[in-house]
């Protein structure tokens, strides 16, 4: 009796085994069967919500299930990022890459996970320049003429920039570096209350991207002086700023990540239908509305883009 019914169990286990590896993949292939979330570190109704909104309507289209932004803000994003990192890796939970992300390897000294590390990039989603601008009434009209009003009054221009190591931040810094001048930070805990003071005359430029500063300068209620990447086509006439300032470059990039030892069959999908998503021309004149146009990369060109950009970020921040 004993011996059969060990050899009876083992036939069990056996018989078991043999389905497990085509359940598995059958399960990858079927992704998604629930509603996927989608975590933004940043508020509702800013310029990365409405970018991840647009593509989590367009993806959820794709996936056959929901794509829900769940906005978890705080820390410059390192609360979102720091969530998925602990989340399992099923492709049920997902993050909202930001070039926040990448410098935040430098900016925080003791983070709780390795960016690089413990997010697997998925696919990337959009990119766009920041505007330099300034309060209608300030004396120079050309960036030629800013750079050399500024080296002329060091210390005596105020910059506006949202929270430490935002887009705004960092281009500003990064254009201070390279313009060799002086100009003096204001800081603000968001771009909004920064913009808002700015239009509001109380500090005087500003290195918003493009998607929360486009309609002020249209309707004129600001002036771009440049864009931070070449020149745009939602702002043909605004020159780049690397036309005055040689090997200047700075973008604002979104994409989206997982946790760690998510399977690669998922990421696969996932980049797939993403890239698709923003290759549908219903969204690609969302994103121009806005100022953004579509990036798409394979999830190991976008890797090695965010080592790229970590390690760019790190030098202006040091």
């Amino acid at each position: 009796m004993t011996l059969s019914r060990r050899r009876f169990l083992r036939l069990v286990a056996s018989a078991a085994a043999v389905p497990a590896a085509p359940v598995v993949a059958a399960s990858q292939e079927s992704y998604p069967t629930r509603p996927v979330r989608l975590l933004v570190g940043y508020a509702a109704g800013g310029p990365a919500d409405t970018i991840a909104r647009l593509t989590a309507q367009s993806l959820s289209d794709r996936l056959g299930q929901q794509v829900v932004v769940e906005n978890r803000v705080g820390a410059a994003s390192n609360i979102a990022a720091e969530a998925v990192v602990r989340s399992p890796p099923d492709g049920y939970t997902l993050l909202y890459v930001t070039i926040s992300n990448a410098v935040n390897a430098t900016l925080y000294d003791k983070l709780n996970y390795n960016f690089v590390r413990d997010i697997v990039p998925v696919a990337s989603i959009s990119q766009s320049p920041n505007i330099m601008v300034v309060t209608p009434p300030f004396p120079a009209r050309t960036l030629a003429e800013f750079i050399a009003y500024a080296k002329a009054n060091p210390g005596k221009i105020t910059m506006a920039t949202g929270g430490n190591g935002a887009p705004p931040h960092m281009s500003g810094e990064l254009f201070r570096m390279m313009a060799g001048v002086d100009l003096l930070r204001v800081p603000y805990r968001g771009a909004a209350p920064a913009l808002t003071d700015l239009l509001a005359g109380q500090v005087q430029v500003m290195f918003p991207t493009m998607p929360s500063a486009i309609e002020y300068v249209r309707a004129g209620s600001l002036r771009a002086l440049a864009v931070t990447t070449s020149r745009s086509d939602a702002l043909p006439n605004i020159p780049a700023v690397k036309e005055f300032v040689p090997g200047y470059e700075a973008t604002t990039w979104y994409g989206i990540g997982a946790p760690k030892k998510t399977p690669a069959e998922i990421v696969e999908r996932l980049n797939k239908e993403i890239n698709a998503a923003i290759a549908d021309p219903k969204l690609k004149a969302r994103f121009a509305d806005v100022g953004a146009e579509p990036l798409s990369m394979t999830s190991g060109e976008f890797a090695q883009f965010i080592v790229e950009e970590t390690e760019k970020w790190g030098k202006v921040f040091r």
